[in-house]
């Protein structure tokens, strides 16, 4: 069985650091500002998207050692990701994160909105000091396009006509994008060419992607406590996803509960049963594990070296969260 620990017990140490760093990152001047920024860190996450920063950091630095630019570029890397989340749960209205209440809960509404937006203006000031313009557009890029995201999700709300392809689309602007550009702009700092650039900017699409699918299944499948933020959240908001989306196709009566947007109290539970007697899982979880096997061909058919062999155990590591 993968798990997270055993993948990442060569970047450990770098792990361990960025923790620290992101405490002393956050530092601000006002008690509840920081409060509420602290609090956004304290549960830690798995750190996935960091972890694989330095993972490809060991593979396309010359002496294969991870560089201070990359190390900053992995915290820069959390916070846009801590931040999008932050905002994401004033959005949705969500009670918990990570397991914790969620920081609107605990502060308010207001001081949510100015802790994410906080957190992006530190991740762009420490951006700007790696001093590496191509950097900073690649990764400004990702702020852009999680406004981009949340419209789209916005426009899309209870929308019976969404197709996959628009979902796909949805989920690149609001999950893929940060990995895709990430782990292009750690190429960028080991001064890869633009090819090798790309390569990596794909791996990740395809792996933000996959991570994104997974996690619309785990809404559906999982139960709260395990999840860390409340479960069905993504029906009750009518976010709809590729489970969803896929049974549409099969049961008829999905239509009429997305209609009411799911009016009655038992309406989630009724979607939630009718979705797993359907193929809509299994149609969802192919479509992952196509995006997974898209990304280690890439590194499969353009990467021979030893190092590489972590970045495809942690594909399969996402798409195997599900089982």
């Amino acid at each position: 069985m993968l798990s997270s620990k055993n993948l990442f017990s060569s970047i450990n140490k770098d792990i361990s650091e960025l923790n620290i760093n992101l405490q002393k990152m956050i530092g601000a001047k006002h008690p509840i500002l920081y409060a509420a920024a602290k609090h956004l860190f304290k549960t830690g996450g798995k750190r996935i998207r960091p972890s694989i920063i330095l993972l490809i950091a060991k593979i396309t630095a010359k002496d294969k050692k991870i560089k201070p630019e990359h190390q900053r570029l992995a915290e820069i890397t959390e916070i846009i990701h801590t931040a999008s989340l932050v905002h994401d749960d004033v959005i949705d209205d969500c009670d918990t994160r990570r397991g914790l209440e969620a920081v609107h809960n605990i502060f308010t509404t207001k001081i949510a909105v100015l802790a994410g937006d906080f957190l992006f203006a530190q991740s762009s000031w420490y951006l700007a000091n790696l001093n590496n313009l191509e950097v900073v557009k690649t990764i400004s890029k990702v702020i852009t396009d999680f406004a981009e995201g949340e419209v789209r999700q916005g426009l899309t709300n209870f929308d019976i006509t969404i197709s996959i392809e628009d979902y796909i689309e949805k989920s690149f602007y609001k999950t893929a994008t940060l990995i895709a550009c990430s782990c292009k702009a750690t190429a960028m700092l080991s001064n890869c060419n633009k090819n090798i650039q790309n390569d990596f900017y794909i791996y990740g699409k395809h792996l933000g992607l996959a991570f994104q699918i997974i996690d619309d299944i785990l809404d559906i499948t999982s139960q709260t406590d395990k999840l860390g933020k409340p479960a069905g959240s993504d029906l009750k908001n009518g976010n709809l996803t590729a489970p969803l989306i896929f049974a549409l196709e099969e049961n008829p009566q999905l239509y009429k509960l997305i209609n009411q947007e799911f009016l009655y109290e038992n309406d989630i539970n009724r979607t939630i049963n009718i979705i797993k007697k359907t193929k809509g899982i299994q149609k969802a979880k192919d479509l992952a594990e196509e995006h997974i096997q898209l990304a280690i061909q890439v590194i499969k058919n353009k990467f021979k070296c030893n190092n590489t062999e972590t970045l495809i155990l942690i594909s399969n590591y996402i798409l195997y969260r599900f089982n």
